[in-house]
């Protein structure tokens, strides 16, 4: 017997050997192509790519992966209590493979026949970033002999944050601090228990628990880990009881823009990031940017566009209804399909329910549940007569425009449209509103650095994403003048320089061409001051004729309003296109006294690690940096920005703007507590209407015209569409501000001139105007206009057209 048994003690121990020979061999020939799991070391996962307002607001976050890099140090200890219990309760006691659990696997899958997995944190982990996730066996060998291989590289908690920080959670969220915000809209210092014990649960099957297609189950597997976390000790008996009573509470945070009216501004600052650093970056990098967007008056600035977009379009009347649906069962069902405008939350959608002749019943559009569901109320309300006026001239598209006069006439049951809920007096009131077909711009930035504080692209980004401020090619028409007369007043002229304001022709290519005054006739002989403040255009083409347009495209393309002007007299009357962006960049350097900027939307870029890769502030100040007072001098901020304007004459220009905001084409509209400069501008047939204007510290441009350039109506001029934009905003903008002057350089002489002659006033001479000048220069002592020669010599390419003479002759008042 003894024998006997040491016979098959004999051949059991050989058949031991070459079964562990045998294993030996496979286990190596599989580890020749196992990855390296060094790499772990260099681990840098896609991570949200956030921007931030200028006092550091979340605008918007962008990702392929919403996922955001968490160190172990920064996890709460009840999260990982939580995944722990879930997942792997022996986490740090066992080397990386747990053997109970994989015997206990290995059991019920010889027993059940299904493949049930027994994977420790350690081996997710070696799977999720090694391998793929085949259900075999192979892999499964594989995994277990990286992690017994990551557990000695590693330590448990490295290990723990690759896991938390990788895994996936469903709703595209990855990551324990993306799935706090997707889920609960929280940080993970925030959550309560259940909200852990959900969040823990989601990783073994996130579709299979989702919260709102299978709740049941969701709950259902929350309450198992909150069990776990109890039996672990990680949580008190009556905690646990009290966070099992807790509804899921699942309140999905929103994505796209989080600020309120900042869309056409985080949208502008995506495109720049992918033209600076690709797709991946933005999507993959984790970049923190912080932009140069001052939340307040990007608010102020989209109500004052609104403002003036809904006065124009209101004015042309009611175009009909937004579509129209049944409302003979349901109506809150079909209503809740139709989309608002998700970026004008004072608008609702409602549908017409009945209309009589002085009101109309209207059904409001029913929110919705995070799960999709309609809501059961069905809110109502009642449109009075006197607040949907406007509409009574009602202008269908394809019809003639007509007057009603009943509420019924304009609006008929079934009929969807917006309406605005105020309150007067205590009541709650409901406004009848449209979307405008008119769209706008409006540009605001800092003279002295180029950062962009508010731009608005539009009435509504829901509506339509182009951004009318940066996308949009336009004529500038008068508001380009300003340049040309910086270019004369750079180059010899003076304010008080006299040019000829007459019809002319000119001839040019074989073409003739006359260009006019907006709204006719002529003034005669004026100063460039008075031909500024009216805006004249036939003294601009005389003054740039006489100067030459080769000087003046050269002006506008140091100025950035242009990249290579076509140097045509057309031209100087703001002929050629460019946008709102570049025309406040040009005006804040005749703000800042001439020096060149660079418009910006971002100020500071910083890689996931939170070093500095981008900053729009290129001014050097070395003792900026110092620790200490040691009677040092004190720091100067070194400005190597090149001077493309004389200080002189951007004050001048300046000092001219002043005047077409108190006596020209702007009088009236501009109603600031401080010396305000600015100018009109209005093309042909009214297509586009500018103001661009600027205080000491703040520019702004407005710019409103049809997407497809059309006539906007006899009037719709500059000074009547946007300078009351302008207005609107910059005296929201400067509430609570203390006024400053413009800045005079040293050396400049006002002198008192003649308005009309600009010659030297003499002692209680009316019509009188304190005048600007440079070292060495002054008025005149010689009554001199310009354009004058020509029509004295009948030069080939300038005629005078035959009312000239008259024209002159009143100008100049007998003088000629």
């Amino acid at each position: 017997m003894i024998r006997l048994i040491g016979y098959f003690f004999g051949i059991g121990t050989v058949a031991f050997l070459i079964v562990a020979a045998g294993v030996a061999w496979y286990i190596g020939d599989i580890s020749k192509d196992l990855p390296d799991y060094e790499v772990l070391n260099s681990y840098e996962p896609p991570v949200t790519t956030r921007v931030h307002s200028a006092s550091g607001e979340l605008m918007a976050e962008y990702a392929r992966q919403r996922r955001l890099f968490l160190p172990i140090q920064a996890i709460p200890d009840r999260v990982k209590a939580a995944f722990l219990s879930a997942e792997d309760k022996n986490f740090y006691s066992h080397p990386g493979v747990d053997p109970v659990g994989l015997t206990r696997a290995v059991i019920n899958n010889i027993r059940t026949g299904a493949r049930q997995g027994a994977s420790t944190i350690t081996q997710q982990v070696a799977k999720n970033f090694l391998l793929t996730a085949d259900q075999t066996y192979e892999r499964k060998i594989k995994e277990a002999i990286l992690s017994f291989r990551i557990e000695q590289a590693y330590s448990k908690d490295r290990i723990l944050e690759l896991y938390l920080n990788e895994i996936f959670f469903g709703m595209n969220a990855y990551g324990i601090a993306g799935a706090a915000l997707t889920y609960f809209n929280k940080s993970v210092n925030e959550l309560t228990i259940a909200e852990t014990a959900y969040l823990a649960a989601l990783p073994k099957a996130p579709a299979n628990y989702h919260p709102f297609r299978h709740p049941e189950r969701a709950m259902e597997r929350r309450n198992w880990v909150i069990d776990r976390m109890m039996e672990n000790g990680y949580v008190r008996a009556a905690d646990g009881a009290d966070a099992k009573a807790e509804p899921l509470g699942v309140t999905p945070r929103k994505t796209g823009s989080y600020l309120f009216a900042s869309e056409y501004f985080a949208e502008e600052v995506r495109r720049e990031l992918i033209d600076r650093y690709g797709d991946d970056a933005l999507y993959e990098g984790g970049l923190s940017v912080r932009t140069t967007l001052d939340p307040r008056l990007q608010v102020i600035a989209r109500k004052a566009l609104h403002k003036g977009l809904l006065n124009y379009d209101e004015r042309r009347g009611f175009r009909g209804p937004v579509t129209r649906i049944d409302i003979s069962g349901d109506w809150g069902t079909p209503l809740s399909e139709i989309d608002p405008l998700r970026d004008v939350p004072e608008w609702k959608l409602a549908v017409v329910l009945s209309a009589s002749d002085d009101t109309v019943e209207v059904g409001l559009r029913p929110g919705r549940e995070v799960s999709g569901a309609v809501a059961e109320e069905r809110p109502t309300g009642t449109i009075l007569a006197e607040d949907m006026k406007w509409a009574y001239r009602v202008n269908l598209p394809g019809e003639k425009a007509r007057n009603v006069k009943k509420a019924s006439d304009v609006l008929a049951p079934g009929d969807v449209v917006y309406v605005e809920p105020f309150d007067q007096d205590g009541t709650q009131k409901l406004r009848l509103r449209q979307p405008p077909k008119v769209q706008g711009a409006l540009v605001a930035m800092d003279p002295h650095t180029g950062r962009v504080l508010a731009m608005v692209g539009g009435f509504s980004f829901a509506q339509s994403e182009f951004n009318r401020a940066t996308q949009a090619q336009r004529q500038p028409g008068s508001a380009f003048k300003p340049f040309v007369y910086a270019a004369a007043l750079d180059n010899g002229y003076t304010p008080a320089s006299v040019v000829l304001d007459a019809p002319i022709e000119i001839v040019s290519g074989g073409e003739l061409w006359k260009p006019k005054n907006y709204g006719g006739g002529s003034a005669g002989p004026s100063t460039l001051r008075l031909g500024i403040e009216r805006s004249r255009n036939l003294m601009t083409v005389r003054l740039a004729q006489d100067m030459g347009m080769n000087l003046v495209a050269e002006y506008a393309e140091r100025f950035g309003v242009y990249d290579d002007m076509l140097p045509v007299l057309a031209m100087s009357l703001g002929s050629g296109e460019t946008t709102v962006m570049r025309m406040a960049s040009a005006y804040s350097v005749l703000a800042n006294g001439g020096k060149q900027i660079k418009p910006s939307l971002i100020d500071r870029i910083q890689d996931r690690y939170g070093k500095t890769i981008f900053k729009h502030e290129e001014r050097s100040c070395d003792a900026c940096v110092a620790t200490a007072w040691l009677s040092q001098e004190e720091p100067e901020v070194i400005d190597t920005r090149e001077q493309v304007l004389d200080p002189m004459t951007a004050y001048q220009i300046t000092s001219m703007m002043e005047g077409v905001v108190t006596r020209g084409t702007a009088a009236g509209k501009i109603d600031l507590d401080r010396p305000t400069a600015g100018k009109t501008g209005t093309t042909n047939e009214e297509k586009d209407a500018w103001f661009m204007g600027y205080t000491a510290d703040l520019v702004a441009g407005v710019f409103i015209g049809f997407d497809n350039p059309t006539p906007m109506g006899r009037g719709s001029t500059g000074g009547a569409l946007a300078a009351p934009v302008f207005n609107e905003f910059m005296q929201g903008a400067l509430e609570g501000t203390r006024p400053a002057d413009f800045r005079v350089p040293q050396g400049m002489k006002l002198i008192a001139i003649n308005r009309k002659t600009g010659m030297q006033a003499f002692e209680g001479e009316g019509d009188v105007i304190m005048e600007a000048f440079k070292p060495g220069t002054g008025p005149s002592d010689v009554y001199s206009v310009i354009g004058l020669e020509e029509f004295a010599t009948g030069e080939a390419i300038t005629t005078i057209s035959p009312q000239a003479n008259q024209a002159v002759n009143n100008g100049v008042g007998g003088l000629y």
